[in-house]
């Protein structure tokens, strides 16, 4: 009877080493499958992310602005109107002011980032973009008192990180206002016409700059299309 037990308990004991071993392979086995899983999902939103529309990708440098002296010159000098134009800016309450005071930070801001060399250089562009994106946020609260709070502090927010996208989404509302401003007003008619001429000249130039990065003087032109299109939005504001 103890062989007889001793075979049994035997016999058991190895039964349950196979379903240990079972076991362990199955959670192993599990485990594989949640962290290919988990490996796969995070393959997936790294895919998306990298395929993200160009507004939420990080402004890029681009250095072939300024390839030879001459064309630096001209950048500076073209970069001076906004000076300018922001001293011409009526100030009639502190939103017209920070509008203002912005469009002379764009005009600095454009003349250090021409004259830069080297490492600070990408960092002047960053500052560059980041006024412009400034500028047209404070001319959308100069124009609209109206505009939503959650537009407007979103806007603030991505102002240091999605300049561009800032621009595009303000100069949008700037332009909304500008074409209604001008279809009741027949004074503002001319400079609307003005305005949008200069806007495809400008729109026209920026793409260029960008397709023909070889062709000389294509970013001082655009500075001066910009500078036209500033100019008649300075006449809503009188």
């Amino acid at each position: 009877m103890d062989g007889l037990y001793g075979v049994q308990l035997a016999g058991r004991s190895s039964y349950s080493d196979d379903e240990a071993v079972k076991t362990s392979i199955m959670d192993s086995s599990a485990c594989e499958l949640q962290e290919g899983s988990g490996s796969s999902r995070s393959l997936l939103i790294r895919r998306l992310w990298q395929q993200r529309p160009p507004c939420l990708k990080p402004i890029h440098c681009s250095l072939s602005c300024d390839k030879h002296v001459g064309e630096t010159i001209a950048n500076v000098v073209t970069s001076l109107p906004f000076i300018a134009l922001g001293l011409q800016t009526p100030r009639k309450n502190m939103n017209t002011a920070l509008y203002a005071n912005s469009l002379i930070g764009v005009g600095i801001a454009s003349s250090l980032y021409h004259t830069s060399r080297g490492e600070i250089r990408k960092y002047l562009r960053w500052a560059d973009y980041t006024m412009i994106a400034t500028a047209t946020l404070c001319l959308s609260r100069a124009l609209r008192h109206e505009n939503p709070k959650f537009l407007m502090t979103a806007s603030t927010l991505l102002l240091p990180f999605q300049p561009l996208m800032v621009s595009a989404v303000h100069t949008g509302i700037m332009e909304v206002s500008f074409a209604k401003r001008a279809s009741i007003e027949p004074e503002l008619k001319m400079a609307h016409n003005l305005h949008k001429m200069s806007s495809l000249l400008g729109g026209a130039l920026f793409i260029a700059d960008d397709v023909f990065p070889q062709t000389s003087y294509l970013h001082a032109a655009w500075h001066l299309a910009a500078a036209l299109g500033v100019g008649t939005c300075n006449k809503l504001l009188e």
